[in-house]
């Protein structure tokens, strides 16, 4: 490759940031939400219950509600009720609004894990589910006929709650929510006809909640909608609703609908934790919608960008078509919910019992989904039962990830370096068939037979690592049990390792904050030393430009720019296999020095005519 093809690509490259950064927000910008066409309550009422632990529930604020429709019809003159169950794994709050579960709270997980730039989470704040969000879990919408006022009288059970509403048509929605084990809420829905003539229904979407940020630091990118159809699932989130980028441009999406009577779960999730709605029938379709929420203020918002985008969320309901009941007839639905973190061996246990799957909102989908759930499998017993950290479990899977490849990456480093001695003879095997393409190759191919050498020697062993790399970057990216995890310096691996911010320097392309400040995160800079110490270990590709060589040995600056931001615990296994592949080039080095050089074989001089 030239210098001049070079700068083509660079340019390229360049055009295609500035083409979707630049250029398409300015051709379909972004919409906000329409505000909600409601009054706002005049006061809200909190029913505080005696739960089985003996705490007492709070009222929490009302949050906006989604633009698009079928929306929560609630005559807010009615004072909101709230009614709270607690176990061991969560506290659960009802609402009046709706008749559904309208926020969990994970007692077990703090909203947020301190770093060394923030102070430790208030003891009474918990990771949340379904909130910011308009509308409870197993609201019914679409319609007077099924809403009514939409206000609920709540009552409490020996279990959890019952909520029930009779409509001026006879209609009566009965929800009765029952706790269980492995964060599983029992839910059984009821729509009696007590009327004396036949009841039409229109199509109902039956909310199963809204996916949303864990905090103001999440940037919302593992945040979405997931559904499963018994044979394969699809996950909705950002990249479905944005504008399209690129070549082709197209306004932002409002709505996605999918499933044919397959719909057998449904999620809504963030990276750590889900929102499950697994009817015991599969539902007819699933809808989604984004929806915008509200930014953060005060001091949630000290490290968020000040030309960051408005936080989004994803509403997802389960549709069922019209129908109509028969006086004194009743519809019965059950569902089993699931509020909870997305840590695999819960969701594993409540798989085998289903049979649906319901594992797979880990995102351990496809080929390289193997690969991840193995090394999680790995990581949790070497923590377990070696009683290793989560940091040193992940250093000891590279290290014994690097000791299976060992053979082969030490025979792929001998090729490359017995292709370097070859070159010249390969050039003048190829001088003296220029004008022959056909027969040149063919004495190449057999020219590195003789010498047992091949092209692919030094691809291989990397191409082998390809699904490794990709699977520890889907765990990583996805265990909860990283969160909180402490090693050496580091706070929470799976965070970036920020020690402090540099004012003024927001303005670095990736790696800045626009507004606040760079942040200092050390381990990557010790990834992209060791990349760069390794670069110019690696002996170059036979055959390959100068200049293209000089860009390969600073490549692994790029990579430091895309992944200086991401999680400790992948920067962490980098490093480590960075170093160990530092190790391993020294060390086939000296063994070469010390092992007598291989013969090399001289294709036969060219014949005089």
């Amino acid at each position: 490759m030239d210098r001049k093809s070079i700068i083509i690509i660079a340019l390229c490259f360049a055009l295609l940031l500035v083409w979707s950064s630049v250029i398409v927000p300015k051709l379909y910008p972004r919409k906000s939400a329409p505000p909600e066409a409601t009054n706002a309550p005049a006061r809200t009422q909190t029913l505080a219950t005696t739960n089985v632990t003996g705490t007492t529930a709070v009222a929490t604020a009302a949050a906006p509600a989604p633009p698009p429709p079928p929306a929560l019809a609630v005559n807010t003159n009615v004072p909101e009720q709230l009614l709270v169950v607690t176990n061991e794994n969560a506290r659960y709050t009802f609402t009046s609004y709706g008749g559904g579960l309208k926020l969990v709270e994970l007692v077990k997980y703090p909203e947020t894990v301190a770093s060394h730039l923030e102070q430790g989470t208030p003891a009474d704040r918990f990771a949340t589910l379904n909130t910011p969000a308009a509308m409870p879990t197993l609201a019914v919408l679409d319609g007077e006929a099924v809403q009514g006022d939409g206000i609920f009288n709540l009552t409490r059970t020996a279990t959890g709650v019952h909520a029930e509403k009779t409509l001026t048509n006879g209609l009566t929605l009965a929800k009765d929510f029952a706790l269980s084990t492995n964060y599983l809420v029992e839910a059984t829905v009821r729509l009696e006809n007590h009327s004396p003539q036949a009841l039409s229904l229109p199509p109902q979407d039956w909310v199963v909640g809204t996916a949303t940020p864990m905090n103001a630091q999440d940037k919302g990118l593992a945040v979405g909608v997931l559904w499963y159809n018994g044979a394969s699932s699809q996950d909705i989130g950002a990249s479905y609703f944005r504008p399209g980028g690129g070549c082709v441009s197209r306004e932002p999406r409002l709505e996605y609908s999918g499933g044919q009577s397959n719909v057998v779960w449904a999620a809504v999730h963030n990276q750590f934790f889900a929102l499950i709605a697994m009817p015991r029938d599969p539902a007819a379709e699933i809808v989604a919608h984004a929806v915008s929420l509200p930014r953060p203020t005060g001091e949630e918002a000290r490290l968020v960008a000040t030309n960051a985008l408005t936080p989004s969320g994803y509403e997802a309901a389960l549709a069922y078509p019209a129908l109509t009941l028969a006086p004194n007839q009743t519809l019965q639905r059950q569902f089993w919910l699931f509020a909870g973190p997305k840590e695999y061996r819960t969701l594993a246990r409540i798989a085998a019992g289903f049979n649906n799957n319901v594992d797979l909102v880990m995102g351990f989908r496809g080929f390289f989904g193997f690969f991840s759930k193995a090394l999680l499998l790995s990581m949790n017993w070497l923590h377990e039962a070696l009683r290793f950290s989560y940091g040193w479990a992940i250093v000891a899977i590279t290290v014994i990830i690097k000791l299976l490849f060992w053979p082969l990456t030490q025979a792929s480093t001998r090729s490359m370096k017995r292709m370097q001695a070859l070159q010249p003879q390969m050039n003048a095997l190829k001088e003296k068939y220029k004008d022959d393409p056909a027969k040149m190759n063919r004495k190449l191919m057999e020219f590195m037979k003789e010498n047992k050498v091949s092209p692919l020697g030094g691809c291989l062993p990397m191409a082998l690592q390809i699904p490794v790399f990709f699977g520890f970057y889907r765990m990583i990216q996805s265990a909860i049990e990283l969160r909180g995890a402490h090693f050496l310096w580091i706070g929470d691996l799976s965070r970036p390792d920020t020690l402090f911010i540099i004012p003024g320097l927001g303005f670095i392309p990736f790696i800045g904050i626009p507004g606040v400040g760079l942040p200092f995160n050390l381990l990557p800079l010790i990834m992209g030393a060791t990349m760069l110490w390794q670069s110019h270990l690696t002996p170059p590709s036979p055959g390959v430009d100068p200049m293209q060589q000089k860009i390969m040995r600073y490549m692994p600056l790029i990579f430091l720019l895309f992944l200086y931001n991401y999680s400790t615990g992948l920067t962490l296994y980098w490093t480590v296999n960075n170093l160990l592949t530092i190790t391993q080039t020294k060390l086939t080095k000296a063994q070469q020095a010390a092992a007598p050089a291989a013969p090399i074989l001289t294709p036969p001089p060219k014949k005089k005519k």
